[in-house]
């Protein structure tokens, strides 16, 4: 998160009044020298998303290296992590999608460690940025789409057609099961980007209060309760992308259900 908590940066006292840019931490900037952004720039997303790899791998390889019968921390983390995200993927989806398991997890420990450590002062946000949440729920969309027509073919468009209603209202549902269905990717991403940048945001308002004595203390306590806010959000925004990512795979893997 590029949200200063002290609140100097962003703020200044101009003839207008208090002024502060609560959206300047969203900016895409090159991470050497201040040129352009191009197609081949690495910026501040390419480092964050470095350091998101980095920590995952970290965590679920070097953490798990030992294998220990009595697990360590680390180790105790990389465990719960793979056992939430694998029940959830088996209740949720089937065990005959447990073999997509580990694209799942790979979606869920991405996310979250990006929420995270958009939390770090001075840090970026990978999940506030539209590129970043419409790449993952598009990569979700046309997997899922694919998988049900390689597995059932024209069968997969039986998902449109609801059998069980009257035949009269069929054609009405159906349109709007289409609809529905390709409205997918943008309420997916929308949802993730939409909450980790309102959230960002707010913080970054109140930040820009502290820099006044008059409502300084009233400014701090507001970050500290949207700080506590955000980290459950981090969770939650992370756990609400996958459990769809699931119930999508469900759609592709029994259409008919």
């Amino acid at each position: 998160m590029a949200t200063e908590t002290h609140g100097a940066e962003g703020a200044a006292h101009g003839e207008g009044g208090l002024v502060f840019h609560p959206m300047d931490q969203f900016i895409v900037k090159p991470l050497f020298g201040n040129g352009e952004v191009g197609l081949f720039t690495v910026t501040n997303v390419t480092l964050w998303m470095v350091i998101a790899v980095l920590c995952i791998t970290a965590l679920m390889v070097w953490g798990t290296s030992r294998r220990a019968i009595i697990p360590g921390r680390t180790q105790s983390v990389a465990e719960l992590a793979y056992g939430f995200i694998y029940k959830m993927v088996e209740d949720v989806t089937g065990k005959d999608a447990v073999k997509y398991f580990p694209y799942v997890m790979t979606l869920f420990m991405f996310i979250v460690f990006s929420n995270f450590l958009g939390l770090i002062p001075m840090a970026f946000t990978l999940t506030s940025h539209f590129a970043v949440t419409v790449v993952l729920a598009l990569a979700v969309f046309l997997s899922v789409t694919v998988l049900g027509f390689v597995l059932h073919g024209t069968k997969f468009l039986g998902l449109f057609w609801p059998t069980s209603a009257p035949l009269p209202l069929r054609p009405v549902l159906a349109v709007i099961e289409l609809i529905s269905y390709f409205v997918r990717p943008v309420s997916h991403s929308i949802r993730l980007g939409g909450n980790l940048m309102a959230g960002h945001a707010v913080i970054k308002v109140f930040a820009g209060f502290a820099a006044l004595a008059a409502v300084s203390p009233l400014s701090i306590l507001g970050i500290t309760a949207m700080y506590g806010l955000e980290v459950m959000v981090a969770f939650i925004q992370a756990y609400v992308f996958t459990i769809l990512t699931c119930v999508y795979l469900k759609d592709a893997l029994h259409p008919n259900h």
